[in-house]
């Protein structure tokens, strides 16, 4: 019995792992936006910039078209990572779940003392003026944490290096100082006052989470084989039931440490609930109990085919292969959009003024050019008219434009040829330009169509 007892006991708890696994998110989320390629980041939406950042490229505004996709790899990830492991996000990724640990496990029970780790459901009292005293300094202790969490949310829209530069000058962006001041007092808000209720109340993801789990999804899940069905009475005692289980044969102990060890107010033993978020709590908590008495938890990370019908977890399964197949679909296209990226950008735009008919019957149209550098190199670019020699470019001399930079130019094209002669009506010519760097005209080469209007027969001397 004492070697079983050691073996059950000797695991690694989930909530360590989880630990492990909140330090190692942590680190991700504070040093991605300070990651650089070739100048660009990791990931930024810049709505200063108007650029997104992705895997060190840069793609402007008008390249927005892969934000669909993007959305869609987060959504399908989420909904497959639930259907094998379901809200593991919930229990092991969620910033909600990582900083109310910091704050109640971390901040209040090990730095302060005021709560016990196997005891979430007990609130300290506060009426005494240790406590409240001890409660004042972890709201002011989680409140630099929050501002720190704050600006680590703003540095995925506003880079690093630009929040520090506003910082100095502090008056002159008091917009973004206040949006970090909002986050701050938001998730203030929300870890000391709001705290698991947003997981049950405020957080969708918890009313679509029965809609993707099956019988072989991953969950905290209680062996109603060994401990029997569990309901209240009138009374609210618990009452163990089950059919062909006796109760000296009924495993459980009753002594509810998986009830009061729970940070969302559960009893696990009641089935499956929208409240859980599977933090695996219950489970370390039953794993204690029961592995003092050489038996294995009944409370385990399993499936309901596992636990209740003997039968084997099968990961992969239709569900599974389905979300596989989508999200390749989806990486897939998200590679092939990217790789189409444009490292120059350019509008073609009419003036207000359609032709002007020179001396000698020439006739000339204006048009107003807007080019972009999305490059992360300078360039100097050019043009030029593609399968028309009878339209030529009058007025544009190549110029230099440096990386993420706007440059707008009037570029005057003409002709000296008469191309129609209709008296009725001005006819409009569709031409096509091609703009390109002169130092990589292969890599940097734009297509675009503009229409030349010339001007009908009677107009001419």
């Amino acid at each position: 019995m004492s070697q079983e007892k050691n073996e059950y006991l000797k695991k690694t708890p989930y909530r360590i792992k989880r630990y492990y696994a909140y330090v190692l998110a942590t680190i991700v989320a504070l040093v991605v936006p300070f990651i650089r390629i070739d100048g660009n980041h990791i990931f930024l939406l810049s709505f200063d910039k108007k650029q997104l950042h992705l895997l060190g490229v840069a793609f402007d505004m008008q390249e927005l078209y892969l934000m669909p996709f993007l959305l869609m790899l987060l959504f399908l990830g989420i909904f497959a990572a639930t259907s094998i492991g379901g809200r593991a996000w919930c229990g092991w990724a969620c910033p909600q779940t990582i900083f109310r640990v910091i704050y109640r496990d971390l901040i209040e029970t090990k730095l302060l003392g005021l709560r016990r780790i196997k005891n979430k459901q007990k609130e300290p009292n506060w009426k005494k003026a240790e406590n409240a005293s001890k409660r004042l300094l972890a709201i002011l202790i989680w409140s630099v944490l929050a501002l720190v969490a704050a600006a680590d949310f703003m540095w995925y829209f506003v880079p690093p290096e630009d929040f520090f530069a506003y910082l100095q000058n502090p008056m002159d962006h008091m917009f973004l100082i206040g949006f970090v001041l909002a986050i701050a007092a938001f998730l203030i808000y929300d870890v000391i006052f709001l705290k698991e209720d947003f997981c049950v109340y405020v957080c969708p993801y918890s009313r679509v989470q029965s809609v993707l789990y099956d019988n072989n999804t991953y969950q905290a899940i209680y062996s109603t084989n060994r401990g029997g069905n569990i309901y209240n009475d009138k009374n609210d005692k618990v009452i163990f039931k089950q059919k062909d289980l006796p109760d000296e044969k009924n495993e459980c102990t009753t002594c509810e440490a998986c009830v009061t060890v729970c940070p969302t107010h559960i009893d696990i033993r009641k089935g499956l609930q929208l409240e859980c978020i599977n933090c695996l709590e219950c489970v370390d908590a039953c794993t204690t109990v029961m592995g003092k008495l050489g038996k294995p938890s009944l409370v385990q990370w399993s499936s309901t085919n596992e636990i209740k019908h003997n039968k084997e977890t099968k990961v992969v399964r239709k569900s599974t292969i389905m979300y596989t197949v989508a999200l390749l679909v989806v990486v897939a296209l998200l590679f092939i959009m990217g790789g189409k990226k444009e490292h120059m950008l350019l509008n073609i735009n009419k003036t207000t003024e359609l032709y002007k008919i020179k001396e000698d019957n020439e006739v000339a149209n204006n048009f107003l050019f807007l080019f972009q550098n999305t490059d992360s190199k300078r360039h100097t670019y050019d043009l030029e008219v593609v399968g028309n020699d009878d339209i030529v470019i009058e007025r544009f001399k190549p110029f230099s434009l440096a990386p993420n930079k706007l440059r707008k130019k009037v570029v005057v094209l003409s002709t000296k040829k008469r191309l129609v002669t209709d008296n009725s009506k001005d006819t409009p010519i569709t031409i096509t330009i091609r703009a390109f760097a002169k130092d990589d005209p292969k890599k940097i080469s734009v297509i675009r169509e503009a229409v030349f209007i010339y001007p009908r027969a009677d107009k001419f001397k």
